[in-house]
């Protein structure tokens, strides 16, 4: 037995993981398992070696994954291993000989500033409903920072005009306050007529809805980012976490501190966040001619 129904369960209602983080896990357990079952015949977690979970390294590697895709279903394995164990589950860590393929360092996409400007202010959304939820889809997630899965969750009642600010849930149920222009208030306020006009009579309590008038989903946000940025970059990724990482990496380069940025992103820890600490190769090139005395030579 692998027991990996307790194991889910435990993420879901002890851990309290996201559904998207839990049909990640899902997948990658699952996908662990029935390598072992089918290439190396084990029947329980007891029987698990270190050496079988370097086979399976071997076999993701050879099927063309990514160090860094295999170093998230490694961390899956860890969880679960710890998991097993304190349930008394399993007697030894198959973990403790394994080593993690290394990965490069990767700097996160982002989208220029020009480029978000240009998008709000020559894309032509609509004045009805359905354009303007995607205006302000867009226009949350860069402003905020916040990821898709939050976006989809957000209620009327997490707005707060008085203070101008949101509660937004996060990984883990955990809640954090995040704070909002009076532009992102104006088109709050045009929004929520709108909403009502369309849906007079809805009891749903989500600020987003689809045209059934149930919550919008993440896989709707998701779509809805894709499509728009399409519109202003060619990048390769045009995925909703990019506004997120937009959102940071902006931040970083208009000198908010480090820790201020980790609170409004939800992170845990300073280590999530350094990676914002980058700058564009345009952004360094302005500091060097501004800042050397030889930066800006050619131009005396």
């Amino acid at each position: 037995m692998f027991h990996e129904d307790s194991f889910l369960g435990y993420l879901s209602l002890e851990r309290r993981f996201s559904s998207h983080t839990l049909k990640a896990y899902t997948s990658d357990l699952s996908g662990f398992i029935s390598h072992v079952v089918e290439h190396q015949c084990l029947s329980s977690v007891d029987e698990l070696r270190h050496f079988h979970v370097r086979s399976w390294i071997v076999s993701q590697m050879e099927a063309g994954q990514s160090p860094r895709s295999i170093n998230r279903r490694l961390s899956c394995l860890k969880t679960y291993f710890k998991f097993l164990r304190k349930r008394g589950l399993m007697a030894k860590d198959p973990m403790k000989k394994v080593v993690s393929p290394r990965t490069g360092k990767r700097l996160p996409v982002f989208i220029q500033e020009s480029q978000m400007a240009a998008l709000f202010t020559h894309v032509d959304f609509g004045e009805d409903f359905g354009g303007q939820q995607e205006r302000l889809v867009l226009e949350l997630l860069y402003a905020t920072g916040m990821r898709r899965s939050e976006a989809s969750c957000l209620k009327i009642s997490d707005l707060d005009f008085s203070r101008m600010v949101l509660r937004v849930r996060g990984k883990g149920d955990k809640e954090r306050m995040l704070p909002f222009a009076s532009y992102l208030g104006d088109l709050f306020d045009n929004f929520l007529k709108l909403r009502s006009a369309l849906f007079p009579v809805t009891k749903e309590p989500w600020l987003f809805l689809n045209r059934k008038g149930a919550s919008l989903s993440p896989e709707s946000i998701y779509q809805i980012v894709r499509k728009n940025l399409s519109l202003v970059t060619t990048v390769e990724q045009r995925s909703p976490h990019v506004l997120r990482h937009s959102f940071a990496t902006h931040l970083s380069n208009n000198g908010a501190e480090l820790n201020a940025i980790k609170e409004l992103l939800g992170h845990s820890n300073l280590a999530a966040t350094q990676i914002y600490m980058h700058n564009s190769i345009e952004r360094l090139m302005e500091i060097y001619e501004k800042s050397h005395p030889k930066g800006e030579e050619e131009e005396r």
